[in-house]
């Protein structure tokens, strides 16, 4: 199917051969911890698989899913997370990062947003 992104992705991680597949691929997973928390895809929180994506290696990004709905833009989403999921700048970094690789930007536009993203947070 020559897929780039996968939305959501949270049920990708109860296949470890698919899990190395999408990490081999670089592809990359959209998670709304917020929606998935409504949509009780997540009982917590501090259940959401974000943090484990990017311990496997997997180009996990944070996005708001319909924020009207589900209570929260990207912001949001990413704090939630944040304190929930104790992440580390570092890991703050990557998921904005991966935002960008992950995007359906020109080679060129993802290398400049990534340098900014870098150049703020170094």
């Amino acid at each position: 199917l020559k897929v780039d992104r996968i939305d959501h992705g949270n049920r990708a991680l109860e296949d470890e051969a698919l899990v190395q597949r999408i990490v081999a691929d670089t592809q990359t997973l959209t998670v709304c911890p917020l929606s998935n928390l409504k949509l009780c895809v997540i009982d917590r929180i501090e259940d959401s698989p974000v943090k484990r994506m990017l311990d496997l290696g997997i180009r996990a990004t944070v996005n708001s899913d319909d924020p009207a709905y589900f209570g929260g833009y990207v912001n949001t989403n990413f704090r939630a997370i944040a304190d929930a999921l104790d992440l580390n700048r570092e890991e703050i970094v990557q998921l904005a990062e991966n935002s960008f690789a992950g995007s359906f930007l020109s080679e060129e536009e993802k290398a400049r947003h990534i340098q900014a993203v870098r150049s703020t947070t170094g």
